[in-house]
């Protein structure tokens, strides 16, 4: 009798434990969401002219990533919005040229950044210097990028800084140059996210 409830206890131990493992290789499974706050995010541009550098801001919409645990898949998913109608340079006559010639924002409100994958190892808890790549839409069209990215995450709350250029002519867009100004062809861009982590 003794020996039968000892074997019961065994496979309850064992079923237990069986069911422990299981259920931390699920949670394991699932994504770590990042999630961006609009207030601590800054979207910088940069654009050289024979003059002088021309900076100027553009406000964030939204932002919502999904990050595999796993760092061997390296897959991310999810969107970066961008408010095309909020590009300020500070100057009203040169802020109307880009947002009707060149951005034509009106048209096209929004500029995203859709990245699918991680090139580099994205550690869930410290620092990381990784490669993003994904998709980045601009003026209705969408262009193959890959932008570099260092990122930190504590528990509950990440930040990232990511530094790239957009080759706004070459992708289709006016150049505003005249007789008398000179502009470059590719403007760079600065962006400091924030925001909060949940970990399954």
């Amino acid at each position: 009798m003794q020996g039968f409830r000892r074997d019961r206890v065994r496979r309850s131990f064992l079923a237990a434990i069986t069911f422990l493992t299981l259920a931390t290789l699920a949670a394991a499974a699932q994504d770590v969401a990042l999630q961006l706050d609009s207030q601590h995010t800054t979207v910088a541009f940069t654009l050289g002219d024979i003059l002088h550098t021309v900076h100027g801001t553009f406000h964030l919409q939204r932002g919502s990533l999904s990050l595999h645990p796993d760092p061997a898949s390296r897959k991310i998913s999810g969107e970066i919005v961008v408010d095309a109608r909020s590009g300020d340079s500070g100057t009203s006559m040169r802020d109307r040229k880009m947002h009707r010639e060149v951005l034509e924002s009106d048209r096209y409100p929004e500029i995203t950044f859709r990245p699918d994958r991680v090139d580099g190892t994205m550690l869930l808890q410290g620092k990381s210097s990784v490669k993003v790549h994904g998709i980045f839409n601009i003026h209705g069209s969408d262009h193959e990028i890959t932008v570099p990215a260092e990122v930190e995450m504590t528990l509950d709350h990440w930040t990232a800084t990511l530094h790239f250029a957009v080759p706004y002519v070459n992708w289709g867009m006016k150049n505003p140059s005249t007789l008398f100004l000179r502009v470059s062809e590719s403007v760079d861009i600065d962006v400091t996210a924030a925001g909060t982590v949940t970990r399954p």
